[in-house]
Order: structure tokens, then sequence, then C-alpha cells
């Protein structure tokens, strides 16, 4: 079966050119992630490895969006090797059943983690000279109900809730919520 696998950083990035190339190459079935690629831990990436048989090709528009770093690049394709299958990047033309294939293989993988550096770097440019400039705020701070936030570690402290249930009716996630337990001492 021929599988492709698809990857955009956020929820608001577009992944119709990579569909696109896929369906022009006969695809049959797709996998797509909306989150970074900076490690390996993404669902839909989770479920193809678990998916694919031997025989399959696993197809990518480029390297960059199934991994940005050379560790997790090598580790992916080995498990899709593992399984009896073809990885194939379609812009960098790599065939990983060859010599030549697997050692571009690792020198695109680290070009691809080259690449995240210099987008973080250029991003923490940005953000300097914005702040420089006073245009730039960072996040706003999240603003916490105080006595709701007691009421409910004081439930959670006395057994009466987990962690877990003060989280979600606070409505915070976990390094929120446990850094605010933190600063207030409870």
């Amino acid at each position: 079966m021929k599988v492709g696998y698809a990857r955009v950083s956020t929820k608001e990035q577009n992944e119709a050119r990579q569909i696109r190339a896929f369906e022009e190459m006969g695809i049959e079935k797709v996998y797509l992630d909306k989150q970074s690629g900076k490690n390996a831990e993404r669902p839909q990436l989770k479920e193809m490895l678990g998916f694919i048989r031997e025989g399959d090709i696993i197809t990518v528009e480029s390297i960059s969006r199934i991994a940005r770093n050379t560790k997790d690049l090598l580790t992916i394709v080995e498990t899709i090797n593992g399984k009896g299958a073809e990885f194939v990047s379609k812009k960098e033309a790599l065939d990983t059943r060859t010599p030549t294939g697997k050692f571009m293989l690792t020198v695109f993988g680290a070009m691809a983690e080259l690449e995240r550096e210099y987008i973080l770097g250029r991003q923490a440019e940005g953000i300097a000279i914005a702040k420089e400039q006073h245009k730039f705020k960072g996040k706003p701070k999240m603003t916490i109900d105080e006595d709701a936030f007691k009421r409910e570690c004081k439930r959670w402290r006395n057994g009466e809730q987990t962690a877990t249930e003060a989280m979600k009716r606070l409505n915070l996630k976990p390094n929120t919520f446990y850094r605010r337990v933190k600063e207030l001492g409870i």
C-alpha cells in the first residue's frame, strides 16, 4: 500500500500542498499531524508506524515533514525498514534501500535539524528586536480566580479529588496548575 505522512507545525497552517502531491503520486492512505516536528511524539505518526506492513511504501513530501532532528529521522526510518516497508521522500528523491540513499538520509536529516535551529534563532532575534521597540509583550499572563484555585487545591490536598480533577475544574494545564501551587506554597 502507498501510505503518505503529512505534517504542519500548527493548526492554522495548511497541509493542502502536501496532500495534493500525495494525490498526484497515487497515495492510498494519508496520516496527518498538526504539530511541531521537534520530536516523534505525534499521534498520527505513531498510528502510521503501527499500521504499516511489509511491502508498503511510506512517502513524505520532504524529510522535514517526518522529523526535524537526525536521531528521530533515523529511528523512524529504521522502524519503517524493520517492518519491511520502504521510505520515500519526494523532495529529496531518496531511496533508502541503497547505501548511498542511507547516507543521504543522514545528510538531509542533519540539514533539517540545522534549519530548525536557524528558525528558532531567527524567531528569538525577532522577539528581542520587538522587545527593544516595545512591540512585543509576550503571552498575556493568565488570570486565575485565586479563591477558586485555593478551594480546589484544598479539596485536592484533603483527598476529596485528584489533581487532575482540580485542573479540569479550574481549566488549567498541569504545568500552570503546579507552578501556581508552588507560587502559593499550597
